[in-house]
Order: structure tokens, then C-alpha cells, then sequence
């Protein structure tokens, strides 16, 4: 909890003009993607969007995953399910893994042409045989239908994986243009809970293309420097969902207040 506070006394909102470094996590730029204006109201006025409830059950899979694949990782070894799947690597080992693995470092960069502090903590990296990185990213869910990466709104996972890629380039590092999803499913199949639930896990392959971060970053800067954007400019179509609650919502209440005072 500390070190939460810590991070939300030095990350102060954004001043135009100014010549500190500001920093952008990988789900800021994932929210400038999704609306511009939500990005620039948090980044500006430290107003954010509403939390929605904790994965808890996902976070927990997730830690239990680094576990699992920790262990190859100090043999140098195959993990049994890389075997299973045929991809030719090792869990990478290496003395920043824990660093690159935390929310508030991950693995970092500064972007000079925009003094931006890019940064975003990676669940997992492999290392191939040609001694390229590979990204991984730990998935959970539960449903009846197999795992994919096929639903429009996955384009974040994507977009996730390729920011990564993105900065461990940006680190100096080779990195493979394919990252894997490491997507586990709980079965809803079973006769009963029994106090444990089974998941069946795929890894699934990705071919990342990060070309659109660097322009990406560019608007965020010109965003963070202008005005607050317009309502009806969400990157991913149609007007922002927040947004445009935020809107009804003032709206009825300024409605109410008139109402009241004019029965008064």
C-alpha cells in the first residue's frame, strides 16, 4: 500500500510545457486508444474513470503461473506445456525479471521525442534459440466455448503484447515479432465445485506489429499539451461509454436543479 501512495504523490498531473519526464503506463496509452479525452481528464486533472471490481481469482492464476514457469526458469529448462505446444525456448532468466515484472517499474523507457517515461510490467518472457525475446502474456477466464484471440474488443491484448515488444526494443533487446498468450479456460463442465475448479490452458501464438506506438505516443503529447478533447472521439468507435454517462448524467442533475427551483 505504501508503495501505491508513493507513486500517486510523485505522479503529478500533467503541466503544459513542462520539462520533467511525465510518465504513461502501458493501460494509459491502451485509455488514450479507447478515448482521448478520458486519457487527457486523467492525465491533466487526475479525474479517472471509475475502477470496475479486482480480478482476484485472474491475479492469483497469474502469480501462480510465474511460479510454475520460475522453476524452468532457474533449470533452464523447457516448460512441459512449451514442450507440448513446440515452441522452441526457455523461460528467460535474467536480473531484472522482477523489476520488469513489477506494476510500478516494468520494464521502461523514456520516448525523447516526447520526454515521455514509458513503461509496462510483462507477466513472462521466453528466450528462442536464435536469442530473440519473446513476450508472454498470462490470460484466465471461464466459459464454455474454447479460448481465442478472435473477439473484436481483444484488440487490447493485442495492442497490450505490442507495447512490450515495443520496450524491450526500445531497451536495446532482440525481440521475436511472435509473443504467446498463455490462456487458461475454467471448465464449467464438471458434475460440481468440490472446492476446486479445473482449467484447461492453451498457448496461443501472436504476431505483433508495434509501428503505430511511436505515432500513438506523438498524439498523446499533442493531446496532453491542447484542450480537452470532444466527446465522440473514442479510437475505438462511437462516442466513450464514460463519457457519455458523465454527460446524461450532469444533464439530469442540472435538470433536476431546475425543476426544483422552478416548483420553489
Amino acid at each position: 500500500m505504501a508503495g501505491n501512495n508513493y507513486w500517486r504523490e510523485r505522479n503529478k498531473p500533467y503541466t503544459p510545457g513542462q520539462k520533467e519526464v511525465f510518465k504513461v503506463s502501458r493501460s494509459k496509452i491502451e485509455l488514450f486508444m479507447q478515448c482521448p479525452r478520458c486519457f487527457w481528464l486523467d492525465a491533466r486533472l487526475k479525474i479517472k474513470r471509475p475502477d470496475g471490481p479486482p480480478f482476484q481469482i485472474n491475479k492469483a492464476i497469474d502469480e501462480l503461473f510465474k511460479k510454475e514457469f520460475d522453476v524452468y526458469r532457474a533449470q533452464g529448462q523447457p516448460h512441459p506445456m512449451m514442450t507440448e505446444f513446440k515452441i522452441k525456448a526457455v523461460p528467460f532468466a535474467h536480473d531484472n525479471m522482477d523489476t520488469w515484472r513489477a506494476n510500478f517499474t516494468g520494464v521502461a523507457t523514456v520516448h525523447e521525442p516526447t520526454n515521455l517515461h514509458v513503461f509496462g510490467a510483462v507477466d513472462d518472457i521466453w528466450v528462442n534459440d536464435t536469442s530473440e525475446l519473446i513476450v508472454v502474456d498470462y490470460k484466465a477466464t471461464a466459459k464454455q466455448a474454447d479460448v481465442s484471440l478472435d473477439a473484436d474488443w481483444q484488440i487490447s491484448y493485442k495492442r497490450q503484447m505490442e507495447v512490450y515488444q515495443w520496450l524491450l526494443r526500445a531497451n536495446g533487446f532482440k525481440v521475436s515479432d511472435t509473443g504467446y498468450f498463455v490462456y487458461t479456460n475454467g471448465r464449467l463442465d464438471m458434475d460440481g465445485f468440490n472446492d476446486r475448479v479445473e482449467f484447461r490452458t492453451k498457448i496461443i501464438p501472436y504476431v505483433g506489429n508495434d509501428s503505430w506506438i511511436e505515432s500513438t505516443l506523438i498524439k498523446m503529447k499533442e493531446c496532453l499539451e491542447g484542450d480537452m478533447p470532444a466527446i465522440g472521439t473514442a479510437a475505438m468507435g462511437g462516442d466513450c461509454d464514460y463519457c457519455t454517462y458523465a454527460r446524461q448524467r450532469t444533464e439530469l442533475t442540472l435538470a433536476a436543479i431546475k425543476n426544483k427551483k422552478s416548483l420553489a
